[in-house]
């Protein structure tokens, strides 16, 4: 065997995975089209979410579903075209969204979420990127008064059962800690033990520096095509062949189209996303990562600008991309924080987030073939899980007891 562990995808995810597996001893190859994070994992908001305990549901709200179709709202938007895409994972992730099944979800997938600082935590040290993380938390601000205390009772659910903190802010509250923002909403929950990363991409290129660092491999090139042999595994790039004994498709939003070929239908479909970056007028620069809630979009200080990352565009993973949302996003923008100034970037970033119709991402064996692994699906949380999924993947392949349940997340539950 040339490498004993070939690792498909070097977003966050499958990096992390790298990392675990390097030091448990594997050869590793991490195996991407592009340098590690700059893909999915490039254009996120930059927080890693302890608080994320509840999986972001299918609206079931008539009212609200209601007032999406005129396709116009900030936080979610769609074609027809994608919308009967994916009309089967979508009706799915709908039915998985009805209150009681949410309910059962949300421990299963908190069980992830707990532990995701923390294991960000050691890969942060490892790859000295600690100038990268604020450890400040980050604010969600609401408008009304209904929205703000619907969400404080979710928070005062998260900090009694999964050990979430928060501060509760008022208007004036939220005024003192973030005064760059106009007038105007009622205040806001600031999550305190979640972080914010200035460079998500730069992140994930630090991990992956480590990794190398400890004897893993990076080989840039395309991914043609993975077969089974009788001692494992081949995989087939542009810049050759590759044998393991064992792969690991942590492919994001390409995965489940991958897995076609070898058998598996996965319920998948992609949430995609658009950002830009902006300059602050007059040095007026935001203290915290912030989330205009009831609007759906969210402002970070990143190292390139003030990143602006829209909601959630239910469309084909490859179709061209439409601005309109992030526009939308930007007047709203502007008018919560007036400072915020010029695009910076030539064209806006286009991602996708890779969904299971359940919320919860597979990780885990193969059902059907021996030395395959799969990790995706993480939905809008894989920069968050990515370092917790590494130490849960490797656990199982070295034949160690997971520090999770890992039933939830098998692929056979579908």
């Amino acid at each position: 065997m040339s490498r004993e562990t070939i690792v498909l995808g070097a977003g966050m995810v499958g990096v992390s995975i790298a990392w675990h597996l390097v030091r448990r001893g594997r050869s590793v190859l991490l195996v991407d089209r592009h340098p590690p994070g700059r893909e999915t994992s490039f254009g996120n908001g930059g927080l890693i979410q302890r608080e994320a305990v509840r999986p972001y549901p299918f609206p079931r709200d008539l009212r609200k579903l209601l007032s999406v179709l005129p396709n116009r709202r900030v936080d979610i938007r769609y074609s027809l075209r994608g919308i009967l895409a994916s009309a089967g994972p979508l009706f799915s992730y709908w039915r998985h969204s009805a209150p009681p099944r949410h309910a059962r979800i949300i421990p299963e997938y908190a069980s992830l979420i707990a532990l995701s600082t923390q294991e960000h935590e050691p890969m942060i040290e490892a790859a000295g990127a600690g100038e990268l993380v604020r450890k400040e938390g980050w604010l969600e601000v609401y408008r009304t008064r209904a929205g703000l205390e619907a969400r404080a009772e979710e928070a005062r659910d998260a900090a009694e059962r999964f050990g979430v903190t928060y501060d509760l802010m008022d208007a004036a509250e939220l005024q003192r800690r973030e005064p760059r923002l106009a007038e105007g909403p009622e205040g806001g929950i600031h999550w305190t033990n979640a972080w914010g990363v200035a460079d998500p991409g730069g992140l994930v290129a630090a991990y992956a520096a480590d990794v190398e660092r400890a004897g893993g491999q990076f080989l840039e090139a395309g991914i043609r095509g993975v077969s089974q042999t009788r001692q494992g595994w081949r995989v087939d790039t542009e810049a050759g062949a590759h044998e393991a004994q064992d792969v690991v498709v942590a492919l994001g939003p390409w995965a489940g189209d991958w897995l076609t070929s070898l058998g598996y239908r996965l319920p998948t479909f992609v949430k995609r996303g658009y950002h830009m970056h902006y300059d602050a007028r007059d040095g007026q620069w935001l203290r915290h990562w912030l989330l205009d809630a009831e609007e759906g979009y969210i402002l970070a200080p990143m190292r390139a600008g003030i990143r602006l990352t829209t909601g959630a565009e239910l469309e084909r993973l490859d179709a061209p991309p439409r601005h309109g949302q992030l526009d939308a996003a930007e007047r709203v923008a502007r008018r919560l924080y007036p400072a915020l100034g010029k695009r910076l970037d030539d064209e806006p970033w286009k991602g996708a987030r890779p969904c299971l119709s359940d919320m919860k991402p597979v990780i885990g064996p193969a059902p059907r073939h021996d030395g395959l692994w799969f990790a995706f699906g993480h939905g809008h949380q894989g920069f968050t899980l990515g370092p917790v999924t590494g130490r849960l993947l490797a656990e199982m392949m070295e034949g160690e007891p997971p520090v999770v349940d890992m039933t939830p997340f098998r692929a056979d539950r579908f």
